[in-house]
Formats: C-alpha cells, structure tokens, sequence
C-alpha cells in the first residue's frame, strides 16, 4: 500500500533565489541563504522574519545552524566563510576558506568541527576550537564538489557529490577518499544518508535527471529512480518517515517510498527551480529552497504513536520499530514528576506498515496498529500477528472485544471479536474518521454521528466539528473535541435499550434526542486526553494538563514542552504522557481527590465524605476551592485550611465573628479591610473600629469618629496620623478640633509654607510674621529671590494689613472661647 501522506504548509516566503536551506532542530526557525547575499531566519509558526543580514555582495550558496554554539555559518562566492551568533548577530569570524565559489558546508553532529567543499575542487575540515583552523585538505574529485553530508551512523566520515560524475567516502583522519561511487552519467549535485539502523544507504541526485540509492558497504547501486525532466539538484532521506524527497530544476519536489521506491506523490509550489531540501530528525517539518521563495511544510501528523493498557504496559512506535515500556517495572514511587522514566525497554522488532496510530483493545490482550492504508491486529505480549486488512483506520469498542475500520471515505466495516467480518455500514456521507468506545461514532466535516455497536442503528448525530472523541471507563460520559473547544456529554444507554424494546430492535432513522445530554462546554483546544472515572483528563494547546469534572476545570500543571496523554494508573496515582520523541513522563494525581470531585458533582456528599480520609491534608485547601465552585461555601470553611482563605469563605457566608477571629491570629491589612465593610454594613461600629485600627484605615476612623462626635478617638487619631506622616488627615483632625496652632504646625512640618502664611492671617494672626519669614527663607533657597522679596509681612507692612490689631484681639478671644468648650463634659 501507498504512504498516506498528511501535507499541510507551514510558510511559504517569497524572496530573492535561496540556494540553501537549513531547519533548527529545537526553534521553529529555517535558514534560507539567497543568491543576492543575504541570510534570513524565518519563524515558520508565525511567518514571520526572525533575523535578516547581508552577509556578502557575492551569492551565499551555502548555511547551517551550529545549534550547540548559537551560530550560523555561510559560505559565499567570494570565497569566505563567515560565522555569526544567531541571538546577537555578532559576527564571530570571517575567513577565507577557498579559492573559488563555496557550495557546501557540513557540520559535525558532535565535534566542534565543519567541512566546506568549492568549485575549487578541495573539501576542508576547519576546528573551531583550534580557532578555525584548516586540519585537513581532501583532494580527489576532478570538478566542482557540489555538496557534503556526514554519516549520521559513523559520524568520523562523510560523502561527496562532484561534478565529475562521482560521489566520494572520506574519513576525516585521511586526505584521500576511502572509495569512489561511480554510475551517474552527468555530474552529481546532491547526496544525503539514510538515517535509520537498517540500511547502511545514501543517495544521490544528478545532472542526468536520475536519483540512484547506494549501499556504500557494498558499493552498490541499490535503485535507481527516474521521474524528473531536469537535473536533480537535491535529495534528503526523511529522519521520521519511510521517504526519500528530491528536487529539481523542472520546479518539482517528488516524494519516494524508501522501501519499495514508487513515487508516492509529486509537489509543486510554483516557484521555480528547486535548490536545497533540509529535514531534521525529531520534526516532522521539511523545508525547500526555490528560485522564488522558501517553502516550509508538515509531513504526517505532529503526535507521538503510542498507547498505554490499564495495568501501564505501553507500545511506542519508533518509525518502523516497535518498543514495549513496562512502566511498572521502576519504582514508581521514586517518579519525579515532568521528568523521563527511569525504565527499561524491550524490543518488539519491525512493523509491517508505517505505524500512523497504534491502540490496546479494551482488556489490553491486543494491540491494534495502522498506517499507509492497512492495519495488523498484533497480540500484545508476543507480538504475534492476529489479523491485518486494508483500512485507512481501525477503533476497539469498549468491552467486547469487537472493532470497525474505515477505509476511504464510505467503507466501514464491524468484525467480532474472533476478527471475523460482521457488517459491511451503509454511511450517508462522507466518512472522515471513525471512533471507538461505547457506541460506534463516525464523523463528517461538521457532524458526528454515533450508532449502536449491535444493531448499528443511528442513536444520534450530532452537529459540531470533531477532532476525537473519548469516552469514560462506565459508559456514562463523552468529551467532543473540536478545533477550538471540546464539550461533555451524558450518555443514556437505558432510554436507547427502552427504544429497542419498544420497537422491536428498530431506532427511528433520526435517531434518539434524549441519549445525550450537554454537562458543560469548555472554549480550550484539546491535544489529547483521558478519563479517570468521571473526571476527564486533558493536555490542551497551550502546554497544559487540565481536568474537568463536571463544569469545573483547572490546571493541575504546566507543561514545558507538548505532552500527550497516555492514561492513568490508580494504584500509583500518577498520569502518564508521552512527548513528540516518545520519552514517558509522569505527573502525581491523587485518585482520592478525583474520586471525591466525582462524587460531589454527583451530589453524592455522603460518598465524598467517606472518600475524604484517603486524602492527604495538604490536598484539602485545593478541595475546598472546588467546593466553593461548586457553590458549597459551609462545606469548603469546614474543609479549608488556608487561614485567608478560611477568612474569605467566611467573609462570604457573613459570618463576621469568625472572621474577625481568624484575622485576630493571623493579622493582615486586607483581610481587616474586607471585615472592615462587612462590619459596616452590618452596623457593628464597635468591630468595624477595630478592623479600621488593625488596618490602618485612617480615613475610615477618620469618617467613624467624626460622625459620632467622638473627640478622644479624634484627638488620638490626629497623633496616630502625624505619626504616620499622613498630614492631610491629621490637619482636619486638629481643625475639628478646634487645634488650630496644630494645624499650623501640620502645614509648616510638610513644607507648605505659603498655605501656612495664608492659613495664620485667616486664624493665628499671631504668627503670620513668623510664617511669611519661612515663606520668604524658602523661596530664597530655591532662588526665588524676587518673590521673597515682594512678599509683605505685618511688622515691614503694617499699612498693607488695616485691622491687624483686631486680628489679634479676635484670636485671644477664641481662644479663650475653646478653652472653655474644652472643659465642658
């Protein structure tokens, strides 16, 4: 069968001809190197330029990333090469390197070395350590060396494609080619290694339009492929998949079965002649260098192939090779969360097909896998085969043992658990992938349709856009997701066996509105996920593992790279994912606090109390915000133990003494501020005053003490204010008080010396003289000297202030007025 090919594009810039491209292996960037001299960095999640230079005014055929050391290094026609860090953009060297045209450079994967192969027919090792120097000259090719590639098997050697018909095997410790491969007719542009351990291969394409596969132990051609009407100017095996790519100056890339050699498909993207090919082993994106432009595209699906039983036997797929990883045979309890297993894994050996998914059957006694349009049914412990077919896709039920494939887009097919053929669906649309669980479901591009296993009669379509579907372990639940939100659903299997009773086996045709029921809809995009009794499990877009159960949903932690659910082991409360490069991680998740969610959703509190011993106290303030969401408020303040969020509850609930209790032993400014508008509202002025102390609310005892005419309370609250450096409210403590000297004072300690002057005319006339010399000192010392001058004051003045005589006398007359007040009970 075909390689089915999942092609989606990812960028697509136009520039000036790119005569090299390179993807980083842990960035979304790709290096494109144009022919007019500059280098771009492009960032292919957001299409956009990430770093943009000229490096040369002659063409730079040539760049790579040196990931270990954040440079870039090109290679241009005049000759040189030149190294920058790709953060700063630092040049960090530039040196001439040949004496003609450089067309390619390799890098080492692990020394701190590169080679450089020109139109002056030489290869050079250069050491960056040694500060680039030249340790090595290959001499041996007869015309220009169009390109290097390391062994990625047998990093101490490298192969050559030249002009003069040949491709050349060099170890780096001789300056003479171990051997020659001779068999294109025209020269050779382009080569590349075959990445797996299967094959010791490489392959080759030249001016003679052909891409030929060599066993370079045998020195062989193995195949010879023939599909381009122009020269092939680059090849690339691909790390992750059975594919070999080329390209060619006829402007089309061409796709190849590195198994059986037949041209899968054939990509045009009408930029002209393609250039160079760069596909990173661990990424599934493939980048192409046009006349034109850059082209970055996505081969195959961006998740891991991998599945986990109940008892934490998990199948990994690794390309074609099969591992099987018993989580169980570590000691889980030395499982540091976030960080890679430290188990053991054994070998199953090859499979058949491309594995695209693989999946337990329900009892975990076998493993289904499928790709390029077959599945095998394998058993799970020997890895025998049980069954295979043609089938696009492949899903379990949930208990029986049956399942159904899909193939194309109206083939579906039921067999029983004896892998016998059972019904051949009659689908009246267009079927675009088929899930398992407790009802048969099948999707088109806006619905999914969900049908009895048994009698494969509709129950109920459903109209939303389907990525997946999981089902709990009871049957009782459903999680849709969709491309940007995912909702539960209720399932229930009594009303559709009530239908089939009363009908005599026989569903209505538009199937049966009652069978589900929305618990709640949650706008977040799910990558992956499982259920954990009534709790359901999920990694979403932004790197995080969530839960929701019933309508509530939270994070339980942040992921620093995409991880994909595995499932959930109780016994060792711990959930299990699997990163893009099949490393198990595992998080600690207490099956006693999912299975008292569980029960209070279901309004069961007598179970939840029950559960609640098993769980640790250090859980118990978590559960009680789930309480609280769930509006239980009382049984969250009996549960919580985090004092301020004991004091919010019961803040919340009103119950005012209990707060005032809590904050008491554990004092904080905000917890008295909220008791502080309880007590208020509630008219406890006693308890209010003591929040507003506790608080330093001033402007609250402010307000309080005035209102009730409470002149000690003002009168320590004026000294308590002063102290606090709040003058404002300790200058209307005082003039309420009728303490107008402190008043003045409060004016003349902050610096507000012409508020001062203008304060004492209007009631300390005394001490007007005294306050316009401050005035004017002030002024002087910031070097107003004018305006100090120009300010008058009673003694220099006196016919400026008429009446000043009977200031005076006012202001002995009022006070002698207060102090008589002030005596008064």
């Amino acid at each position: 069968m075909p390689v089915r090919l999942d092609i989606k594009k990812k960028l697509n810039a136009r520039s000036e001809r790119v005569k090299c491209v390179d993807i980083h292996p842990t960035e979304p960037w790709v290096l494109s190197s144009l022919y007019d001299g500059n280098v771009h960095i492009y960032n292919y999640q957001t299409q956009s330029v990430v770093k943009s230079f000229e490096a040369s005014d002659q063409p730079v055929r040539c760049g790579k990333f040196i990931v270990r050391k954040q440079w870039i290094v090109v290679g241009s026609d005049d000759m040189m090469i030149r190294v920058y860090n790709y953060n700063t953009m630092e040049k960090v060297k530039m040196f001439e390197a040949h004496m003609d045209y450089i067309r390619s450079i390799a890098v080492h994967p692990s020394l701190p070395l590169i080679v450089s192969a020109s139109d002056d027919m030489l290869i050079k090792l250069w050491d960056w350590e040694k500060n680039w120097a030249n340790t090595v000259i290959f001499e041996g090719h007869s015309h220009y060396v169009m390109q290097v590639a390391f062994n990625p098997k047998d990093p101490n050697t490298f192969a050559s494609a030249s002009l003069d018909h040949t491709i050349k095997v060099w170890n780096l410790t001789s300056p003479v080619p171990n051997f020659t491969l001779e068999g294109h007719e025209k020269g050779v542009n382009c080569i590349d290694y075959y990445a797996g351990g299967d094959k010791p291969y490489l392959v080759s394409g030249g001016d003679d339009q052909l891409l030929k596969v060599w066993d370079y132990q045998t020195k062989a051609c193995v195949q010879s492929l023939d599909a381009h009407t122009h020269n092939v100017s680059a090849v690339a095996f691909l790390p992750d998949r059975p594919l070999i790519i080329s390209g060619s100056e006829d402007g089309m890339i061409k796709l190849w079965n590195s198994n059986t050699y037949r041209l899968e498909t054939t990509l045009g993207y009408h930029l002209d002649r393609v250039w160079s090919i760069s596909a990173v082993r661990g990424t599934n994106k493939v980048a192409f260098g046009f006349d034109n432009g850059t082209v970055v595209v996505r081969l195959g699906k961006d998740y891991p192939v991998a599945s986990m039983d109940a008892s934490g036997k998990a199948i990994v797929a690794k390309h074609n090779e099969i591992v099987a990883v018993n989580i169980r045979s570590g000691d889980t309890a030395s499982f540091v969360d976030g960080e890679k297993l430290p188990v053991a894994s054994k070998d199953l050996g090859s499979c058949e097909i491309y594995p695209q998914k693989v999946t337990h059957s329900p009892n975990g006694r076998f493993v289904a896998v499928s790709g390029d349009g077959e599945y095998i049914i394998y058993t799970a412990l020997a890895w025998r085969n049980k069954s295979f077919g043609s089938a696009d896709e492949i899903v379990w039920d949930s208990g029986a043992g049956e399942f159904a494939t899909r193939k194309g887009n109206s083939d579906v097919r039921v067999f029983n658990k004896s892998f016998k053929e059972r019904n051949i669906m009659q689908i009246p649309f267009s079927a675009e992938g088929i899930y398992g669980g407790a009802t048969l479901a099948i999707r088109s591009d806006d619905f999914v349709c969900f049908y009895d296993w048994e009698s494969l009669q509709l129950i109920r379509k459903i109209e939303v856009e389907t990525r997946n579907v999981f089902w709990s372990p009871n049957s009782e639940l459903v999680a849709i997701t969709g491309e940007q939100s995912f909702y539960v659903l209720r399932y229930n299997r009594d009303v559709v066996d009530q239908e089939l009773e009363a009908n005599g086996g026989k569903i209505n045709p538009d199937g049966i509105e009652t069978a589900f029921s929305l618990v709640c809809e949650v706008a977040e995009k799910v990558m992956s996920g499982c259920w954990v009794g009534d709790c359901f499990i999920y990694t979403n877009s932004n790197s995080r593992l969530n839960y929701c159960v019933g309508n509530e949903t939270a994070t339980l932690f942040h992921l620093d790279q995409p991880l994909f659910v595995l499932g959930y082991l109780p016994k060792d409360n711990r959930v299990f994912l699997v990163d893009k490069a099949t490393n198990i991680v595992s998080y600690e998740l207490l099956l006693a606090v999912l299975e008292y969610k569980t029960a209070v959703v279901r309004g069961d509190m007598a179970a939840a109390n029950s559960i609640l011993p098993r769980v640790p106290k250090a859980s118990h303030n978590m559960l009680a915000r789930f309480l609280e969401s769930q509006g239980l408020k009382d049984e969250a303040l009996q549960l919580a133990t985090d004092e301020s969020y004991r004091c919010e509850l019961a803040i919340a609930l009103d119950k005012l003494h209990l707060a005032a209790s809590i904050a008491r032993e554990n004092p904080s400014e905000l917890k008295w501020s909220q008791i502080t508008d309880l007590a208020t509202s509630k008219g406890d002025l006693k308890l209010a005053e003591e929040c507003m102390k506790e608080s330093n609310d001033y402007s609250g005892l402010l307000t309080l003490f005035s209102s009730r005419g409470d002149r000690e309370g003002m009168k320590k609250l004026a000294k308590d204010a002063t102290d606090a450096g709040l003058l404002n409210i300790a200058f209307t403590c005082n003039f309420m008080l009728a303490n107008i000297s402190a008043c003045l004072d409060s004016l003349i300690s902050s610096g507000r010396f012409a508020e001062a002057a203008i304060f004492a005319r209007s009631y300390l006339p005394s001490q007007v003289q005294r306050t316009v010399e401050l005035w004017k000192a002030d002024l002087r010392k910031s070097g107003n000297i004018r305006a100090a001058d120009s300010l008058a004051d009673p003694e220099s003045h006196p016919a400026m202030f008429p009446d000043f005589a009977a200031s005076l006398a006012a202001e002995k007359a009022r006070a002698v007025t207060y102090a008589a007040r002030e005596n008064v009970p």
